[in-house]
This record gives C-alpha cells, structure tokens and sequence, in this order.
C-alpha cells in the first residue's frame, strides 16, 4: 500500500473506533483480518496514523476546524508527518485507493496556528481536566502535554538474575538501543517518524531466556525506588501480571521472599510463565482466596501498592484512553485506591515501608491520596523522597520532579519516561 491507500484506511479505522466505541487495538486487529493483503508495515504505518491523530486530537481539530476522523488523520499527515498539500494532491491524483481531494479548509489547516486556542488544547488533554492539571503543572502545561502527545520509546529492563545490559545490547544489537538515562538496568530504542516500526524484541533469544522485560523507564524508576534489599519480606498487593515482582525480584538477588498478590485473578494469570521465564525463585504466588494474606499482616518489610488508576501517564501508549476518560471513572478510581491503601497498612510491621505508586498524572490520585492516608494514620511519615533518590540513582533528585507532599512525579517532559507517581510511607 501507499500513503494514500494508508491514510484512508486509517480514517475508516477510526471511523469505527469512534461509532462502536471499542479500542483501537481491537479495530486495527479487525481492520488487519479483513484486508489480508495488507502487509505488516502497512499494518504498523496505518496504527501510526491512527494513534498519533488521536494523540493531538484536540489541537489537530482546532487546527482543521473539525474532529471528524478525515480532519484528524490528515491533520497528523500534514502537521506531523512531513507533507504538504501540494504532495499529498499529486498522490491522491494517482492512487486509485485515495480519500477524496483535500478541500481548501483542510489545506489550511496544515500551517494553522494553534496559539489562539485555549492552553488545555494546545496541550491536548481533555477540557474537564484542565484545573486538576493546571494544579499539576502549571506553567508547564502545555509542554507536558506536548511531550504526552509524542510518541513513548520502547524500554527495557535487563533481569540482573540472569544477564548484564552489555549481554543485552549485543543480543539485540540490529536494532541499537542505548542505556537509559536513569534506570540502571535500562535499555531503550526511540520511536521513528512517520511509518517506522517499533521493533518486536520478544521474538530475540534473550527475551525468550528471560535476560529482559519490556518495561518502560519510569515504571523501572518507581519499581528502584521501592527500596528493596535482599533478605526483606516484601508484599507486592496488586502485583496484576508481575511487571514489578519480577524487578523486585532481581533487586533482591533472589533472596528474602515476595508475596505476589492481585484481586484479579485473571490479571495475575500471566505471571506464572513470567516469573519462570525470568529464573526467580523468591516470589510466592498468592491466588486472591479468602484470608490469602492473613498470616502477613504485621509482617511486611515493604508493601508495594501499584494501585490501579486512570492511566493517565500511559496516554502516550493509550491515547484513546484519554479522550474517554470520565469523572465518575476518576471517582471509581479515587475510591479504590483508598481501599486498597488503607488495606496496606494492616501488613506493615513497625519500620516498614509503603510504597505507593500510579501510572497517573492527576493529583487527585497522587497527593491526594496521601495526604488522606497520613491524616487518618499518624503512625505514618512521609520518606524524604530526595534522600531515596540520591540513595537509588546516585545522583541528586532534578529540580521539579519532587511534588508538593513529598512524592515523585515522572513525566513524559520531565523524565522522557511515562507519567509515573511514588510516595514512600514508613511506619513507626
């Protein structure tokens, strides 16, 4: 296929995102299985168009004057992808499989400033987040929103039980990855332009002897600042498919004992395979039965609690998800986390670390929460998030990441990574 016959067929995808409400993973799969003949960089480019129009939805629409699929598919090509109207009218005119002619409103709409538009949409998040937002970020909205509408880098975490990141990028050198800039045990590839492919790195041999996760570096950096030492009792109390238990793991050396542990049995089915995979042997599967943690209760060296959210730090990866992102779902969101907080503090035992964390970007989720927490547990304080940094990273915190009640918040601007939040609680 050419660009033409791609644009089009992205705009039909999104067409029916938009009309039977589904995700776009499902109907770039069903789009894929009903045109056979399209190969799969032709699969991967019209997926590029499909997720960055919905990445800068709101800008491309004020843009082009409209959020019809067609406006914000051309809008990405004519903004972001390197061509003009001029170019695209000459490749219309010769190819049988093009959208219709650009009209005059849509080829203005490739130089169209943006400036004039509210900073909520230059930023390209949702209008109903703006005041939650702007307390998040300020004067730095628009940046961190420009950065959350780029496309995310695929990351990597070397499994220390087994490999080294030298041993890593020789394994995985055709696609030439580099050290991350925080994570230790890091290795990142930067995403392409235009119709590049993210390279598929579970078919290597090291991934399929478990030298390395898919992992991006802010969940790594989240997962580091944990604490964790060999020879802890750590209970990871929402461990879903074992992302972190596996970094844990190999913090640990494989000594001490993790209690891996999720309410969802279907999101902790994964984790069987991964942790063999992987080589660990000091994590316990515990499946969500009644009582299933009770003989932990007062026990616990750390309590991690990846506490499930909006997401709104995986918008890079999930753009979709951000423009159906509700108030009652916010609400649903907030009062799950309490629960599940409050449930932590019952394995602390005097000493013992909480650490929280969300993939949100969203103060109600993050601060909020905490100081909620401390106010009803005054036996918790607050870690001194600078002094955990310095003591993880080596290096001292960068100015900005620290949040106003003493956690960290990772961003797409700040850090290069996904939005990540973490608060360390001890318990006296």
């Amino acid at each position: 296929m050419r660009l033409p016959g791609r644009i089009a067929a992205a705009i039909d995808v999104l067409s029916d995102v938009e009309a039977r409400k589904r995700p776009v993973s499902e109907a770039l799969k069903a789009w894929g299985l009903n045109n056979r003949f399209a190969g799969a960089g032709d699969r991967a480019a019209i997926g590029n168009l499909v997720y960055d129009a919905l990445r800068r939805r709101a800008s491309y629409a004020f843009a082009m004057g409209s959020h019809e699929p067609r406006a914000l598919v051309l809008a990405a090509v004519l903004r972001h992808w390197g061509e003009t109207p001029d170019t695209l009218a000459a490749m219309f005119a010769d190819d049988s499989h093009a959208p219709a002619a650009l009209t005059p409103l849509e080829q203005a709409g490739a130089h169209a400033e943006v400036e004039a538009a509210p900073d909520i949409v230059q930023a390209d998040f949702p209008e109903w987040l703006a005041s939650s937002l702007k307390r998040a970020f300020g004067t730095d909205l628009a940046a961190e929103g420009q950065a959350m509408a780029g496309r995310p880098s695929l990351d990597l975490r070397v499994n220390a039980l087994k490999a080294t990141p030298e041993k890593v990028a020789k394994s995985l050198a055709r696609f030439s990855p580099q050290q991350t800039q925080y994570a230790l045990l890091g290795l990142t590839m930067p995403a392409g332009p235009g119709d590049a492919r993210t390279p598929n790195v579970t078919t290597d041999e090291g991934y399929q002897k478990g030298w390395f996760e898919v992992q991006d570096q802010g969940s790594q950096m989240v997962s580091a600042l944990a604490g964790a030492q060999p020879g802890d009792q750590v209970l990871d109390l929402c461990a879903g498919a074992g992302g972190k238990t596996l970094g844990l793991a190999s913090a640990m050396g494989n000594k001490g004992q993790i209690f891996a542990y999720d309410s969802d049995r279907n999101r902790l089915a994964p984790i069987y395979d991964r942790l063999k995979r992987n080589g660990v042997r000091n994590a316990q599967v515990r499946a969500p039965e009644q009582g299933a943690l009770d003989d932990l209760a007062g026990k616990m060296d750390r309590v991690v609690v990846d506490a499930p959210c909006t997401g709104t730090g995986t918008w890079r990866r999930r753009p979709d998800t951000k423009w159906k992102l509700t108030p009652a779902l916010l609400a649903q969101r907030q009062a799950d986390q309490a629960a599940i907080l409050e449930e932590a503090t019952r394995y602390l035992k005097p000493g013992g670390t909480l650490v929280y964390i969300t993939c949100s970007i969203l103060p109600e989720e993050n601060d909020d929460q905490v100081a909620a927490l401390l106010s009803a547990h005054p036996e918790l304080k607050s870690v001194d998030i600078a002094a955990a940094w310095r003591s993880v990273f080596i290096t001292d915190i960068p100015s900005g990441l620290a949040t106003p009640a003493g956690g960290v918040l990772l961003t797409p601007h700040r850090t290069g990574t996904d939005g990540f939040y973490c608060h360390l609680l001890r318990k006296a």
